[in-house]
């Protein structure tokens, strides 16, 4: 029993142990002022703030736990047994957050309480870089007052904009789905999803030539059309998607990649099937017509093509095959995404050969 308890012990105080040094009346002098820098919270346990606090004053401990001998994060009691070091450094609210150079002098701290603000002063203040590591690049474009009509009114460009507030929730909440669609359509040079702060003092004249007056206001630039068109849709990644593709022209999937329409022209698809269901004795002769189709048709057919060629070379066996060698190729997960786009028109172009086309599925059907 006693032994169960040790190790239960033993786990509680694993769990949690913290990189925070508490400080009070018995240690305060023999640590800070002592050769060694610190940040020190004074903070009261029924304080609201403090509680909010917690957890990113524990993150950045966490940060420079690795530097334990060159800075120091730590906290004081200041309502309890540290009392009279908060009287003694004027500490009148909670939390008060004060930087103490290796001397011992002090600073009020009074910037970001998030955590990279802490991290940069830490750093900033001691010389000392934190673990923390950088969040990856934003998929969506940041637009400001400097870049927002190079990249909104360029006429090559399809702009979808969100006009947010970094303090608005409805915004927060769209992030996440809003970075995924920009993912999803990064591929395409010309089809772009842009956000930009309207709530900074920079963009609000942007905000009040495009009648934005709530956030997140969403709306979508033609290349033909630099007004602003409201985007009205719903908010999911399908509704985003949907919408993307019809007004940018392209057939990009929910997840990300091509959906299985990229890279089908509606009639070589027809020829494509004719082509492949065809006696072989007869294939020749569309693919002759096929090369004649191609000469007036503005780009895509060359895929077409180039099966056709390798029917007629290699036999029925040669879709089938290529397919599957393609299949394997796109299951690699070092592949680029522009490669990924390549090897799925390709598939798709494949599947043509195999599958009946639309038009004719849907004469059948009536």
């Amino acid at each position: 029993m006693k032994l169960a308890l040790f190790f239960i012990s033993a786990f509680v105080t694993a769990v949690s142990a913290s990189n925070v040094l508490d400080l009070d009346q018995s240690n305060f002098d023999k640590v800070v002022g002592k050769g060694k820098p610190a940040l020190v919270e004074f903070f009261a346990p029924w304080c609201g703030h403090c509680k909010n606090l917690a957890p990113t004053y524990e993150q950045l401990a966490d940060a420079f736990a690795h530097a334990k001998d060159k800075v120091i994060i730590a906290k004081v009691d200041a309502d309890g047994a540290g009392k009279p070091i908060g009287k003694k450094y004027d500490v009148k609210g909670y939390p008060t957050l004060k930087w103490f150079d290796a001397a011992g002098k002090d600073e009020k701290y009074e910037s970001g309480r998030d955590l990279d603000s802490l991290a940069d002063f830490v750093t900033q203040k001691s010389g000392v870089k934190s673990n923390i590591k950088p969040p990856p690049p934003p998929e969506t474009t940041i637009l400001d007052a400097d870049n927002f009509d190079k990249v909104v009114l360029n006429p090559t460009n399809n702009v979808l904009v969100s006009f947010t507030a970094p303090w608005c929730g409805h915004c927060k909440n769209l992030k996440p789905t809003y970075e995924q669609v920009a993912k999803t359509f990064n591929p395409e040079g010309n089809c772009i999803v842009a956000n930009i702060n309207a709530d900074d003092e920079m963009n609000r004249d942007i905000a009040k030539k495009y009648d934005v007056s709530s956030f997140p206001t969403i709306k979508f630039f033609s290349a033909d059309n630099k007004d602003g068109i409201a985007y009205e849709g719903g908010r999911s990644e399908a509704d985003f998607v949907k919408y993307l593709n019809e007004k940018c022209n392209t057939q990009r999937q929910v997840g990300g990649g091509l959906n299985e329409k990229a890279g089908r022209l509606p009639a070589f698809d027809a020829l494509a099937h004719k082509f492949y269901a065809a006696a072989a004795n007869s294939r020749q002769t569309i693919l002759n017509e096929a090369r004649t189709l191609a000469k007036i048709a503005t780009h895509g057919v060359d895929h077409y093509l180039k099966v056709m060629e390798k029917v007629v070379a290699n036999g029925d066996g040669y879709v089938a095959k290529e397919m599957k060698r393609l299949g394997s190729l796109m299951g690699k997960s070092t592949l680029a995404q522009s490669k990924i786009d390549e090897l799925q028109i390709k598939i798709n172009v494949l599947r043509s050969f195999v599958e009946e086309p639309k038009a004719a599925r849907d004469e059948a059907e009536l």
